[in-house]
Parts: structure tokens; sequence; C-alpha cells
């Protein structure tokens, strides 16, 4: 499995996002990327995450941030999403764990007993030049913007 570790350079992706329009690394170069990782869409603490941002989505763009969440659902689910929760930034669609595989995040969980596989609910923050500047594991999901401009 891969690591992605501190000032490497950040693996490059392509995804769709919710419209199924690719999506890719090389789109935010001269940006700075906040790249979070969740399990799925519309659970208590993905949506308190997605919320959080999407909250403090105006003070993320003034520091210069553009935001891209990566979960397992589809393009479909990600719109619901979306226009539940008027997020103001793409999802990309990774059902085939290919960028969750690619950060490391996508890991054997155990819930009650059972082991599955999953996403690890991990944050990226990645600089203007694609190098890998912060990795936030554990993500506070009522509080993460605090955490990204701390």
């Amino acid at each position: 499995m891969a690591t992605v570790e501190l000032n490497q350079k950040a693996p490059d992706f392509e995804a769709k996002n919710q419209q199924g329009e690719i999506v890719n690394l090389a789109q935010y170069k001269g940006k700075k990327l906040v790249l979070y990782f969740y399990p799925k869409d519309d659970t208590p603490g993905c949506t308190k995450e997605a919320c959080n941002l999407r909250d403090n989505y105006t003070d993320l763009k003034k520091q210069g941030y553009e935001v891209l969440g990566v979960s397992p659902d589809n393009e479909a689910k990600h719109q619901k999403f979306i226009g539940k929760y008027d997020l103001p930034f793409d999802l990309l669609a990774d059902p085939e764990h290919t960028v969750s595989e690619a950060y490391g995040v996508w890991v054997e969980k155990n819930m009650y007993g059972r082991t599955y596989m999953g996403i690890k609910r991990t944050t990226f923050i990645i600089n203007e030049e694609g190098i890998v500047e912060e990795i936030i594991k554990k993500v506070k999901t009522d509080d993460h913007t605090k955490q990204i401009l701390k």
C-alpha cells in the first residue's frame, strides 16, 4: 500500500466529480488544496465534516484553499449529498478506491469484531507546487476547518 509522506510530491489522481467531469491534481497547480477523504456520504460524522468545511468555505477561500472531498460513493450519491447540504465544493467518486489507495487511506477497519476495508478519514494539505504540506490523521469532524487554518 502507498504511503504519503510530508514534503513529498502528492500522488497524482484522476476521478470524476459529482457532475461526471474528470478532475485531476494538475488542475490545482498554483493553488493550495485541501484533499479530504471520508467514508460515506450522508452519515453523521461525514455530514458534520462536510458542513464544517461548507460553513467556513469563505475563510478557506480567503486563505487561498480549494477543497475536494473523496469517498467511494458514486456521482449520483455525491449530487444528492451536495444538494441536501448545499456544499460549495466538488466531491470525487472513488468506487474503485484508486485515489484512496494512492494516498494510503484505503485500509482494513474493524467494527464490532468484523473486519472490512474502508477509508480512514484523513486530510492532505497540498501546496501550490503539489507538495504535501500537512497530513491531518485525527480529524475533528465538527471543527475541521480550525485544524486546517491553525
